[in-house]
């Protein structure tokens, strides 16, 4: 067992959200040919609309893998912090798409609830749909948890569309069952249109989060709390530390702040202090990059994070 743990090797994490994006591109395609199957049996406009979004969470897919293949690039000289903010860009587009599926389902919406239609084998087509559904339940739930887990806006926003994309198809599926028992063909389109306005409440959701992130919002309350507590507590030596900032782009954390020391104290004596409140953050916040401005005490303003 020990010498299988020496030689066991962690996988890159960049590797790890790039094949998990590459993957949910084949998930999508069988979604999409599962669905477009149950709406070919049935000829309901719902399950159109249902197929239809799977065509957006294909096409959205191909940008996410795109965007994360950019944000893991190494810094170079003409970005020198990096290029993780290209996920955001990955999610925007994916949340205009949603949009775009939204108005081209309340047309079909419009034309079926114009020309109704009965619908041919329904238990076929729910029973086809389901299968596409769990499969969306299970992905969207692994898309969610990878993107929490490496801070992928790109894996998150793709994850919550499919989620919100599984709430849809159930919520067709039980009318569907209602307009196969009672042969009322009006419910056909009325789901549809039910079906764009949760998508495109979930494209608003999708972009807003995605520009949040691109004007550099900051760490949550609980999270901020936390970073003073560290700084509390490995900043012994300093006299004061103030103007706390922080801010999130993709998966990587900036930290900045300023520490006032004694006049007396020496460079390097700082710089151990630095050092420690560095490693400390760093290791409770996986990659952060922490920038402290050291002050003399003359500069101290004593409304900081008091430091023991």
């Amino acid at each position: 067992m020990a010498a299988a743990a020496a030689f066991s090797v962690v996988e890159d994490p960049g590797r790890l959200v790039k094949r998990t994006a590459a993957m949910t591109i084949g998930v999508a395609c069988a979604v999409l040919a599962i669905k477009y199957l149950a709406y070919m049996v049935t000829g309901s406009v719902a399950l159109f609309s249902d197929a239809l979004e799977s065509i957006v969470n294909v096409v959205a897919g191909l940008v996410a893998l795109w965007a994360v293949s950019v944000s893991y690039k190494p810094a170079d000289s003409d970005h020198p912090f990096g290029h993780t903010k290209a996920e955001y860009f990955s999610a925007v587009i994916e949340g205009v798409l949603i949009v775009l599926a939204a108005l081209l389902i309340l047309r079909e919406a419009w034309g079926a609830y114009l020309s109704p239609r009965a619908i041919e084998a329904p238990l076929l087509g729910i029973a086809i749909n389901g299968v596409a559904t769990a499969i969306n339940l299970v992905w969207a739930q692994v898309l969610v948890r990878k993107g929490r887990e490496h801070r992928s806006p790109a894996l998150d926003a793709d994850g919550r569309h499919i989620m919100a994309d599984v709430v849809t198809s159930v919520g067709v599926l039980a009318g569907l069952a209602i307009a196969g028992a009672t042969g009322w063909s009006i419910l056909d389109p009325a789901l549809a249109a039910l079906v764009a306005l949760n998508i495109l409440r979930e494209g608003w959701k999708v972009v807003a989060s995605s520009l949040s992130g691109l004007m550099d919002r900051a760490l949550d309350a609980q999270e901020e709390a936390r970073v003073r507590e560290i700084i509390s507590k490995y900043g012994e030596g300093a006299l004061e530390v103030h103007d706390v900032k922080t801010r999130i782009a993709g998966r990587a954390i900036f930290i900045e702040f300023h520490m006032v020391v004694a006049s007396s104290m020496s460079v390097g004596a700082a710089h151990v202090i630095c050092d420690r409140l560095e490693d400390a953050l760093q290791a409770e916040f996986d990659g952060a990059r922490v920038l402290i401005h050291v002050e003399p005490e003359a500069e101290a303003k004593q409304v900081g994070v008091p430091v023991i």
